[in-house]
């Protein structure tokens, strides 16, 4: 979406306007308190009710700190939306329970589609996911057929269904110098600040659809260099969906998985980070002796939307899980469905992204 014409220009301000209308409702509802014991309840219900459907939960960095326990305790899996879904496919579970986002549970019906797939919540959706509807997109695409299609994983199965090619965070850059090498220009889509970043990188030839996180958006270098002031010895590590102020100012950009590995391996002891709290909980239980501190979301006298923390995700609760557990009207109702032919369709550019990655012996992990 090339930025400088007016019809891009309204779509974006019609895009923002939706995020924005969903923001609205999501945040205009009273967020439920749990005491210590009901908690406790909740968990002990929610592990006997996945030992008795043989169900295995996934759940993403993000989520809340007991969804992310509760899916390593009843042996699933914390990770990333395609590390959730491969998971979820070499697995022998018939029934995957994904706490995250809707197109991640997409990805893991299209990853396995004889299993079935139920999620706490399908309301949880994606700013990114929202900002690009796929007859938008295709529209997009059609307008630009000398252009090879790559998706960022953060997008609905019908997005993904009209690429050439399907990245996650971590491997982005290898594919588009790849193909940049074999002389082909890119349409890219949907985050412009991780497509900008790879442009940077990469020199490619890139038009890029502008859509953003609303998380990482919300990252602001001013803020940023004033908590490196105060923390001097700390390394700050983003996530490329950030504004690319911000990611200059970091010492390492990378993936969810990227940035888990960095504050394990670098010296420092304290880290800012730049992505959604929800990292913090895995970072903390593998560095229990280092301090992190979440990168600023607004400067002085601004406010936040999302205030480093995904709404969505959040709307991945304990009483959903035990619902959707428990109840089989309540499974129907929030089990993802992906039409044959359109997971046929998207299943092409994530399997040649599953291959490129095999045959170099790189690993595909990211936000995606």
């Amino acid at each position: 979406m090339n930025s400088s014409s007016p019809d891009a220009a309204q779509t974006l301000a019609a895009d923002t306007a939706l995020v924005r209308s969903y923001l609205d409702r999501i945040n205009s509802r009273e967020v439920e308190v749990l005491s210590d014991a009901v908690v406790r309840d909740y968990k002990l219900r929610i592990l006997d009710a996945l030992h008795a459907t043989k169900a295995c939960l996934v759940a993403h960095y993000y989520t809340d700190p007991i969804l992310q326990d509760l899916a390593e305790e009843s042996g699933g899996f914390v990770g990333d939306s395609l590390e959730m879904a491969r998971f979820g496919r070499d697995c022998e579970a018939q029934t995957l329970v994904v706490a995250g986002v809707k197109f991640m549970g997409e990805s893991a019906k299209i990853l396995s589609p004889s299993k079935r797939v139920i999620m706490p919540t399908l309301e949880a959706t994606c700013s990114l996911d929202i900002a690009c509807p796929a007859d938008e997109f295709s529209a997009f695409c059609d307008a630009h057929p000398e252009r090879t299609v790559v998706v960022y994983a953060n997008t609905s199965a019908a997005v993904k269904a009209r690429a050439d090619w399907v990245v996650t965070s971590s491997i982005a850059l290898e594919i588009v110098e790849h193909l940049q090498s074999q002389g082909e220009s890119i349409l890219w889509a949907p985050d412009r600040h991780l497509g900008n970043y790879i442009q940077r990188e990469t020199g490619a030839d890139m038009l890029l659809w502008d859509s953003a996180c609303i998380v990482h958006e919300e990252f602001k270098a001013r803020g940023l260099a004033d908590m490196r002031a105060l923390y001097p010895d700390a390394a700050v590590l983003a996530h490329p969906e950030s504004p690319s102020e911000v990611l200059a100012a970091a010492d390492v950009v990378g993936s969810t998985t990227q940035i888990i590995k960095a504050s394990q391996t670098l010296p420092n002891k304290q880290f800012i980070v730049a992505t959604d709290r929800g990292i913090f909980h895995k970072l903390t239980t593998l560095s229990p002796d280092k301090e992190f501190i979440i990168a600023p979301t607004a400067g002085n006298d601004a406010s936040c939307r999302s205030c480093a923390s995904c709404p969505w995700m959040g709307m991945n609760t304990l009483p959903r899980l035990l619902a959707a557990l428990e109840s089989p009207k309540e499974a129907a109702a929030v089990e993802i469905s992906v039409p044959v032919d359109t997971a046929a369709k998207a299943m092409v550019p994530l399997q040649r992204m599953l291959d490129f990655a095999a045959e170099h012996q790189l690993k595909v992990q990211g936000k995606a």
